[in-house]
């Protein structure tokens, strides 16, 4: 009795050591293809990144056109086929406007490295020092100019792009509906009805994605334009920075939030600004550079309150006969939209800055008072 037990023993040992034997063997090839799937999955996600990628494989599984309809005979059948084929026409459309996007990224991306690039080289030189209006830097810049207008043509193929994918949402709404309605026809077989399920699961695939492209574009649209409206700031403000031959910064625009600005008033005196001025630039020869020192002092009232405001005000000396008065007045007034111009180039809407002028008897020669509000 106990050689018999041991001897079943063994046929039992036996057995689940080669059932282990099959077991390894039947998955181990799935591991590995699985292994191979994740690798190839990587790659693929190298090219493109985040949800784009996992968009543009779906759109690629789903390019593939839907087969294995047979022919019925009945009236839905017909029907069922002339659907078929709008989905395959729908599916390639998709296809290829996923297509055209991607490319559409990586030139955004080409023109936006080109274009930093150059910024970049007009930056280093400035920042070690050269002459004012150098031509090289203006060259440089224009280059620069028309490196961001190729991003901003970009902008103008990514919306048009987005009316063709819009029209395919229209039409994959359209085709689903369709399909829907044809269950209600009468002279079905069973295999019209089975073939109406393959059409409406594959049809109800292919609107979801179309939604998921068309949302992408919007953001990509959304985020490009904005980039596009900060380039041109700092493009302003670099020409400035090129003209003077030394450079300032990023264009005030980024430290600015959208606010509503308070409406300028004209003649405005020195009691409605009687605060401290922030900055005080002296118009005493005829050549004066504020550029910089007015950079550097709105940037800093800026980082502590992006919501401020400003008041430039025309200082003229209270001295002289009412002519010179007159006289100066005028020319203090060029000053402060002389100052009002730099602001602008450096990024400030000109909504956030509002001119005014005034007399003083302190004051000897014209200058120009900058004024946080």
């Amino acid at each position: 009795m106990a050689v018999r037990k041991t001897y079943l023993a063994v046929i039992g040992a036996a057995l689940l050591l080669g059932g282990c034997s099959f077991s390894s063997e039947a998955l181990w090839p799935t591991l590995a293809g699985e292994e191979n799937a994740g690798t190839e999955n990587s790659a693929a996600m190298a090219d493109t990144s985040g949800a784009d990628a996992t968009t543009s494989t779906d759109v690629a599984r789903s390019s593939q056109p839907l087969t294995g309809m047979s022919q019925t005979g009945t009236f839905v059948g017909s029907k069922v086929e002339n659907m078929q084929a709008e989905l395959n026409r729908l599916k390639s459309a998709l296809s290829d406007h996923s297509n055209e996007l991607q490319q559409l990224r990586a030139q955004t991306v080409r023109n936006s490295q080109a274009y930093h690039g150059t910024v970049a080289a007009i930056s280093a030189r400035l920042q070690v020092g050269t002459t004012p209006g150098n031509p090289v830097l203006v060259q440089q810049w224009n280059t620069a100019q028309q490196e961001l207008d190729r991003v901003n043509d970009d902008i103008a193929a990514m919306n048009s792009l987005a009316n063709k994918v819009a029209a395919d949402s229209t039409l994959s709404t359209f085709l689903l509906e369709s399909v829907r309605s044809a269950y209600q026809v009468s002279g079905a077989v069973d295999e019209d009805h089975r073939q109406l399920a393959l059409l409406e699961d594959e049809t109800n695939r292919t609107t979801v994605l179309i939604d998921r492209l068309l949302n992408e574009i919007s953001e990509g649209l959304a985020r490009q334009t904005s980039y596009v409206s900060n380039e041109r700031a700092n493009l302003n403000a670099l020409a400035l920075a090129v003209k003077n031959g030394e450079i300032f910064g990023d264009a005030l625009s980024k430290r600015v939030f959208q606010s509503q600005a308070a409406p300028a008033s004209a003649g405005s005196s020195m009691a409605s600004t009687s605060d401290r001025p922030l900055v005080v630039i002296r118009f005493d020869s005829p050549s004066v550079k504020y550029e910089q020192a007015l950079y550097n002092a709105v940037n800093r009232v800026l980082e502590r309150r992006p919501q401020a405001s400003f008041d430039v005000v025309a200082v003229t000396p209270n001295r002289g006969t009412p002519a010179q008065v007159a006289l100066n007045s005028n020319k203090s007034k060029r000053n402060a939209q002389s100052v009002l111009r730099s602001l602008t180039d450096m990024g400030m809407p000109s909504a956030r800055v509002r001119v005014s002028d005034a007399t003083s008897a302190s004051v000897s020669a014209n200058e120009v008072h900058v004024f946080v509000r």
